[in-house]
């Protein structure tokens, strides 16, 4: 029988061999530092490409960042900044990236607003005046009983006008070129909704009105309001052919 000393000393001090398991093991896992594990993502690209992909994402975060803050400004209620920076923040916003909402202080409409137009036609029997014709009431029309309204009944009369009021000044002089856009939008809204009526001549020129009316105070309030309507009428537009439809322009010719 040996002695614990004796097999010890075989053993080579103590350290038992590695088995076959174990060497197996050792082998596959020699080699796999953390030099050898394939990179990924910008690593694995060359130092010229890695330079011009920061740079990308220095560009692409620093735009980023700066419409959001155009954009907060915009639907911010009036600030300092805005005040201060307001052509700036106007410039970025309009048309692209236009937000129809305020941040904060939603302000629901209090006044019911009607447009009007009313046209000079020209025919066999002379020159005659229409009476006034409501679009917005025709608009009205469309929508109610429409499970699926259309946007244009519901938003491009009211929006061209809002575009209009907000361009020009109260002798209805523009404000630069948007004025002058708004009120070729107008006349093309206009023209495109006149060309649905049979008037019996063509249509020489245009007159465009607002009627405002504010919304009456509920039943509960001691609040007095007047619901009389106020007027503001544009001067009269002599009709030109970039007003028409291209149907219309096609039927001149």
């Amino acid at each position: 029988m040996d002695s614990y000393d004796d097999r010890g000393a075989e053993s080579g001090n103590g350290a038992a061999e590695p088995g076959p398991d174990q060497q197996e093991e050792i082998s596959s896992g020699a080699g796999q530092g953390p030099e050898s594990s394939p990179r990924g993502g910008m690593a694995a690209l060359s130092l010229p490409y890695q330079i011009v992909a920061a740079v990308a994402l220095s560009v692409i975060g620093l735009v980023a960042c700066g419409q959001l803050a155009m954009v907060f400004l915009h639907v911010a209620p009036s600030n300092t900044m805005s005040k201060q920076h307001g052509e700036a923040v106007d410039e970025w916003i309009y048309p692209e990236f236009e937000q129809n909402w305020k941040l904060f202080a939603p302000n629901p409409l209090q006044q019911n607003i009607a447009i009007h137009v009313r046209a000079e036609i020209a025919g066999a029997d002379g020159r005659r005046t229409t009476s006034w014709m409501s679009l917005s009431g025709e608009d009205g029309k469309a929508i109610r009983g429409s499970l699926l309204p259309s946007h244009v009944h519901q938003n491009e009369l009211r929006r061209g006008w809002d575009f209009y009021l907000s361009s020009h000044d109260n002798e209805n002089r523009a404000n630069g070129l948007r004025g002058q856009l708004s009120e070729r939008y107008i006349r093309r809204i206009v023209m495109l909704r006149l060309g649905e009526h049979d008037y019996g001549g063509t249509v020489e020129r245009i007159q465009v009105r607002s009627e405002v009316r504010s919304v009456g105070a509920p039943a509960w309030s001691e609040e007095k309001i007047s619901t009389r309507p106020s007027y503001r009428v544009l001067p009269w537009w002599t009709v030109t052919d970039a007003d028409l439809p291209k149907s219309a322009k096609g039927a001149d010719k």
